[in-house]
């Protein structure tokens, strides 16, 4: 099986290097479709493009945009940025209204269905199935984003931008995964998620939202491993790129809780302040990634903060996050910022439907919620602010997924000549779609994903949900998105019987080019090593794991 690859020897005996004017970014083959019937059109846009990127350097005294991204972890579709759709819910969230109003609504804004391969794919450009990390997984796993996938911190880092990550990160419990091995100069993050800090906590037991850990008469269990201990986990590290790396807020035999998983959410929200405050200081153009936990809080134990009408755990917390939310922005005007800096603020994937409505979260507007491949569980709200560049209080309603930022911001950084050439990149550019005209964008269809199975085509407004083997296709769900956004009435079968086809074919030629670039494992090692203070109870559950990893060699 031939695979192509711009790098080592192959480049060396052409006498170039990897960059966008020599070695074209290898793309999915639907990419190819659209070029050959657009080229000189994207031509002219990107010379529009560059021209307005140029300009923007030129007044801000030859530096790039500094870049802020803001991910907020489990919200489904229209819970931030539409003042009619805060009072339907009964939550106020007037500093993400403002800021949409101040950008643009990226209306179309497609993501995976859960935390971890969303992430993946904003940081790398790559569906996570390329790189086996399409699953999320909540305590110790021993598997990792892979040190050879490029990040969008690595490529900002090659044009001198300043690099730091705070919050949640969730791609992985070994060492080479982490945020401060992964392009951030500094990072502070739980490397577990909020299975962990808030559903498995003491205070969740206590309170019921977790059952059968230790709330009943242990005299029966013979196997001691078999219950998840989230005490025992690393629950925060800190460090710098090359520098040692500790956990934080956690001493030997202390027990996690509510009122710990507060502490720690108010600590990434002061620590996105002063690393902002400290950036904005410096000559280099930085890239600030806020990551936060919150609004995902199960228990009422220690609850505190701005209520709601609503009165849900997570819509509550939601209410306080559009609070930091505003103080960010706030900071930023007060630091002289604003102007010269690119604010994306967007969710990664649904609500988590399990914990509705208690969490104040149902489905609204589309259908589904985490983990699902409905609209609901990958249509986020997603909102980008440039002031002077992307018109204020504007909408984009072409097809953007998640993978694109990771392309587009390298590009409106003046990065893409960093994104690498021998492997798959499935983000597109999309900046003449923001900086121009919504009707610019350079994707038309997602491929939907659960893990490693593609579970669903969306082309245009259209969508279906794949058939399984032996199906066929002229039957299979077919929906309009736009007449059915809760996809309960498939289209008829004259429709399927050309749509069907065609959205197979989209399919064999994804599979088809595959077969040049095939998907990898992830990373696997020792969990927490390079941890220089892990606590005896740590040890010790890592221990057990690496015993339960070595029984199947028994």
């Amino acid at each position: 099986m031939r695979r192509l690859l711009l790098t080592g020897a192959t480049l060396a005996m052409v006498g170039m290097t990897a960059t966008a004017e020599d070695a074209p970014i290898v793309h999915d083959s639907e990419y190819y479709i659209l070029k050959s019937q657009h080229a000189e059109q994207w031509q002219k846009d990107n010379a529009e493009v560059d021209a307005k990127i140029a300009s923007f350097k030129e007044a801000n005294g030859g530096k790039p945009p500094n870049i802020l991204y803001i991910l907020v972890d489990d919200i489904g579709f229209g819970d931030m940025g539409i003042p009619e759709l805060n009072a339907v819910r009964g939550i106020s969230t007037p500093n993400i209204n403002k800021l949409s109003d101040e950008g643009l609504r990226m209306s179309r804004m497609y993501t995976e269905p859960s935390c971890t391969p969303t992430r993946v794919a904003f940081s790398t450009g790559r569906l996570p199935v390329r790189m086996g990390m399409g699953d999320t997984t909540v305590d110790i796993a021993g598997f990792g984003l892979p040190a050879e996938e490029v990040t969008l911190a690595e490529l900002l880092k090659e044009e001198g931008y300043n690099t730091v990550h705070v919050g949640k990160w969730h791609m992985g419990d070994i060492a080479e995964s982490w945020a401060m091995n992964q392009g951030f100069d500094w990072a502070g993050h739980p490397i577990h998620q909020q299975g962990q800090l808030t559903i498995y906590s003491d205070s969740a037991v206590k309170e019921q939202v977790s059952v059968g850990i230790k709330d009943f008469d242990d005299r029966f269990v013979l196997d001691e491993f078999f219950r998840p201990n989230p005490s025992a986990m690393v629950l925060g590290i800190e460090g710098t790129a090359g520098g040692p790396i500790r956990e934080v807020h956690m001493e030997p035999g202390e027990r996690w809780n509510a009122q710990k998983y507060d502490e720690m959410n108010q600590r990434y929200q002061d620590q996105t302040l002063e690393h902002m405050r400290d950036l904005a200081g410096k000559d280099e153009p930085f890239f600030l990634q806020y990551w936060p936990l919150i609004p995902l809080d199960n228990t009422r134990e220690g609850r505190n903060g701005p209520e709601s009408p609503n009165g849900g755990l997570y819509a509550d917390k939601l209410q306080l996050l559009d609070k930091w939310v505003g103080d960010i922005l706030a900071e930023m005007e007060t630091l002289g910022i604003a102007d010269n800096t690119i604010v994306v603020l967007m969710g990664d994937n649904g609500h988590f439907t399990k914990y509705s409505p208690q969490s104040g979260f149902t489905s609204m507007v589309f259908r589904g919620g985490k983990g699902a491949t409905t609209e609901g569980g990958i249509r986020v709200d997603a909102f980008i602010r440039w002031p002077g560049m992307i018109g204020a209080d504007t909408i984009a309603n072409n097809i953007i997924h998640v993978s694109d930022l990771y392309t587009t911001l390298a590009r409106m950084a003046g990065a893409d000549g960093h994104i690498p050439r021998d492997r798959l990149v499935d983000g597109v550019d999309q900046t003449a779609a923001l900086l121009i005209d919504e009707t610019k964008g350079r994707r038309d269809h997602v491929i939907v994903y659960s893990i490693d199975s593609p579970k669903a085509i969306i082309k245009d407004h259209l969508k279906l949900n794949l058939p399984g083997p032996g199906q066929s296709p002229i039957l299979a769900d077919f929906f309009d998105v736009y007449r059915d956004t809760h996809e309960k009435y498939p289209v008829s079968t004259e429709v399927g019987a050309w749509g069907g086809k065609e959205f197979v074919r989209i399919l064999e030629r994804h599979m088809g080019r595959k077969q040049m670039y095939p998907d990898t494992p992830p990373a696997f090692g020792k969990p927490y090593e390079g941890i220089e203070n892990l606590r005896p109870e740590t040890q010790a559950a890592v221990e057990a794991f690496m015993l339960k990893r070595a029984s199947v060699q028994q």
